[in-house]
């Protein structure tokens, strides 16, 4: 299908802190972006953390009297004005290695998080990355697994394309039927939709919308701030405490639009 050799052909952009406004200023909560839990070796994207290190950051957290929650737990804190010890921690594309290499490390420091997933692909591969390793997806059974250790599922798409450009009927299939079909796989019609490589505009941001989704969450969301554009903060394997903490204070005192 001409879709699928689109994908395949897309090239991921590689989040780099000094190219990515990660931070959203006081007004908004903390939201960390993982994708991959596993061996980091061979990774060009700089998106996989080994399980260890995944382990240290969110001890880091922990130590700062800092909880991760999933993304609606947190916005709805954050309304109430009782997210002050709350960060957002979201898991991208699905990887089966989540609920075998991330949950355990979740659950002993008591964190939920909210992980994106692609109903269009389950049990398959990342092959929308044309560089680095294949790397399995979640099926049915394992995204009902990991809602039912108490981990909330979002959208990430239904093939994880570049919302921008899409047709009418691509951009429903993307949104709207990848929400029908996870609250067929779970029970639960999701309430977040992450948009594949952090990318939004506009007519995406009103598809997500449309489709009913609570909140969007991207990676540099600039002038379209807001619930269905929120920003999020790229940990690799590569953040440690000082990076960790740097990463931290961008977010606190750097407003939207101003990072560089």
């Amino acid at each position: 299908m001409a879709a699928d050799t689109a994908i395949r052909s897309a090239e991921r952009p590689t989040p780099r802190p000094h190219a990515v406004r990660h931070s959203a200023g006081p007004s908004q909560p903390w939201i960390l972006m993982y994708h991959s839990v596993g061996d980091p070796t061979g990774d060009p994207y700089g998106i996989t953390v080994a399980r260890d290190r995944l382990d240290r950051q969110l001890g880091w957290l922990r130590r700062r009297r800092l909880t991760g929650v999933d993304v609606g737990t947190l916005l709805r804190a954050h309304a109430a004005g009782r997210s002050r010890h709350l960060v957002g921690l979201t898991f991208d594309d699905g990887y089966t290695d989540f609920l075998h290499e991330a949950l355990p490390v979740l659950r002993r420091h008591a964190c939920t998080a909210t992980v994106f997933v692609l109903p269009g692909r389950c049990g398959g591969t990342n092959e929308w990355d044309p560089l680095g390793p294949r790397k399995r997806l979640m099926t049915e059974e394992d995204i009902r697994s990991v809602a039912a250790a108490g981990m909330r599922i979002g959208s990430h798409g239904l093939y994880h394309q570049r919302l921008a450009g899409l047709s009418d009927d691509a951009l429903h299939q993307e949104t709207r039927r990848s929400r029908e079909l996870l609250h067929e796989i779970t029970g639960t019609a999701p309430e977040s939709f992450c948009y594949p490589y952090g990318i939004v505009d506009r007519r995406a941001a009103d598809a997500v919308r449309a489709a009913g989704y609570t909140y969007g969450l991207a990676i540099d969301p600039g002038p379209l701030l807001g619930p269905y554009a929120l920003p999020r903060t790229h940990i690799s394997h590569a953040d440690r405490n000082l990076r960790l903490w740097v990463k931290r204070l961008r977010h606190r005192f750097v407003p939207p639009g101003d990072a560089r």
